[in-house]
């Protein structure tokens, strides 16, 4: 693996830990961490295969997508992470009371499936 898909994986682990220990009293930014370490994971991936991280959120979502469009061994739910949690990303950032705001339930499946997300990547990865 090279060193920079090395370290894009290792922020990815890094929001999972932030993930779960912010879950009990922020649910809505243990979501945001869940969309982050699921972008970073990407980022690790993009770099391995490309050589080159892309610059937007957008960005690394069409990119992994199309990464990954072939392989069949990637669950649906996983190829659709990205843009479906980046809505927790939004929330946690910019709401200010206007829309519901991210319940622990719902940050909790974050978590549970960026947890999944990182480790398919990972397992992409040479030594992930």
């Amino acid at each position: 693996m090279t060193p920079e898909a090395a370290a894009f994986l290792g922020k990815a682990r890094e929001f999972l830990v932030k993930a779960r220990g912010m879950q009990a009293l922020w649910p809505d930014e243990a979501g945001r961490a869940a969309y982050l370490a699921a972008f970073h994971a990407a980022q690790a991936l993009m770099i391995e295969q490309t050589g080159k991280a892309a610059r937007t959120h957008r960005g690394v979502h069409v990119g992994f997508v199309q990464l990954t469009r072939t392989d069949p061994d990637l669950p649906a739910e996983l190829r659709a992470f990205l843009g479906r949690a980046y809505n927790l990303k939004a929330i946690a950032d910019y709401d200010t009371g206007s829309i519901p705001s991210v319940s622990p339930d719902v940050s909790t499946a974050a978590i549970e499936t960026a947890d999944r997300f990182v480790a398919w990547v990972a397992s992409r990865l040479p030594g992930g």
